[in-house]
């Protein structure tokens, strides 16, 4: 990675950081996608059950992988201040935390998945598929934190196309073994929708085993002497880190609990029909968001590297670049997705009422997109400036104080029924977006009052 001097240079350079992450973003989510529809062709249940089960883990997911995503801004103002040999020390730490948090996932998961299920009170088709579904992801629940220390680390030096490399090469893997595990093929049980979790675990022991590779394969990155050089657990490394970390794993967790807690609702609320349909329809929304997803990852990566070389001014041209590009892409998605609707449902079931309540869910969530776009971007300029604690107290209000419970009331007793829910995730996600503006405008002002308007 460099410092990019004119506009185009660095437009160039956002880009080429940039596409391989949108590439590397869309096929981890391909994934979840080959779940969901794969389990829809079995059926209504293991489609509700997969649905479930993805509710409950995606938070858990999200919110652990934003702690780990604190390697990123590290990595990359270490680089930007030329402090090279800091690295190793801080990522090997970083892969200490990832295998401590991850056994305290599958601990805790132990002891609450069952009640919370039984506590939903779900049909008991949906239930097993949800519970076993789960129990059988968990077998990969460590290498997946792991990859994702390393992804991070790569992603923070620029790397982006070797995690894109690793990625894309999974993928192929992920479809045949829900193919294996789902129908029964290749000599595996036929399992439904629980196949799906044994396919997912195993494709994070191929993620996982493929980013070892590259730490020893790339002379760029071997010179760090990853899984060769060890150092002692430091509970002082592990403080530094969780400091940043933290912020933006409860960040990233309190942005994809709402839609996991609408989806809990749902099930609780109405009938697996709606549930399969609300399903759906977040399903390819976020597909969609995985182009902002993106761009707000590289905009942590050259925003962190900018400040760390006190590029100030690159990094606020930057920021320019990035939010603006995410919220236009989601305004083309939008139209396309408006159109085509209910060709979209009708890839994940044969369920007519599931494809004509999907579709009309699929008008209401057409408007949050622009929103959610907005905020991401703007979330990820902000941890390329390592601010994360008042992000995070907006995102808390945004989404639990607002969202979540404008959604409910509007759900629970109004003729909106589920529309309600999706009517109070817009407003959640417009009101983190303006607050992550007001806060970006006064870490930039602050930055300009110290620095002046240095490049």
């Amino acid at each position: 990675m460099y410092h990019a001097e004119t506009t185009k240079s660095k437009l160039i350079l956002f880009l080429s950081i940039l596409w391989p992450i949108m590439v590397t973003q869309i096929s981890l989510y391909a994934m979840n996608l080959v779940d969901t529809m794969m389990s829809g062709r079995v059926g209504t249940d293991d489609l509700a059950g997969v649905a479930i089960g993805s509710s409950l883990w995606m938070p858990i997911f999200t919110g652990i992988n934003g702690i780990l995503l604190a390697v990123t801004p590290i990595v990359a103002q270490y680089l930007g201040k030329k402090q090279h040999d800091k690295i190793h020390y801080s990522v090997t730490q970083s892969l200490y935390l990832a295998v401590i948090l991850s056994i305290l996932v599958v601990v805790i998961g132990y002891f609450v998945l069952d009640p919370i299920l039984t506590f939903m009170g779900l049909d008991s088709g949906v239930h097993r598929i949800a519970f076993h579904y789960l129990i059988g992801l968990s077998l990969g629940i460590i290498p997946l934190f792991l990859a994702n220390v390393l992804r991070n680390f790569f992603d923070g030096h620029g790397y982006t196309r070797i995690t894109m490399f690793i990625t894309v090469l999974a993928v192929p893997f992920n479809v045949l073994l829900n193919y294996g595990f789902i129908f029964g093929n290749f000599g595996l049980p036929a399992l439904g929708g629980i196949g799906a979790g044994y396919a997912t675990a195993a494709t994070y022991w191929i993620i996982f085993f493929f980013s070892i590779l590259m730490t020893f394969k790339l002379e760029s990155v071997r010179n760090y002497q990853l899984f060769v050089k060890w150092v002692k657990p430091s509970w002082t490394a592990w403080k530094e880190q969780l400091s940043i970390g933290i912020p933006i794993g409860l960040s990233i967790f309190f942005e994809a609990s709402i839609f996991s807690v609408v989806t809990l609702f749902i099930g609780t609320m109405f009938s697996t029909v709606t549930i399969a349909a609300n399903q759906i329809v977040l399903s390819f929304t976020s597909l969609i968001f995985m182009i902002p997803l993106s761009i707000s990852m590289a905009l942590t990566i050259v925003v962190g590297f900018s400040v760390g070389g006190s590029k100030y001014q690159t990094a606020k041209q930057y920021s320019y670049i990035g939010v603006l590009g995410g919220i236009g892409f989601l305004m083309v998605g939008a139209v396309f997705l408006y159109f085509f609707r209910e060709p979209i449902a009708y890839l994940y079931t044969q369920d007519a009422n599931v494809v004509a309540l999907a579709g009309q869910i699929f008008i209401i969530a057409i408007f949050y997109q622009i929103s959610d776009a907005a905020q991401a971007g703007l979330q990820g300029v902000l941890r390329g400036y390592k601010d994360v604690k008042l992000p995070f107290i907006i995102t808390f209000i945004a989404y639990w104080i607002i969202g979540i419970p404008t959604g409910y009331s509007l759900a629970a007793f109004t003729e909106l029924g589920p529309f309600g829910f999706w009517i109070g995730i817009s407003l959640g996600l417009t009101f983190a977006a303006i607050g992550f503006l007001f806060r970006l405008r006064v870490v930039q002002r602050k930055i300009t009052e110290v620095h002046g308007d240095s490049i």
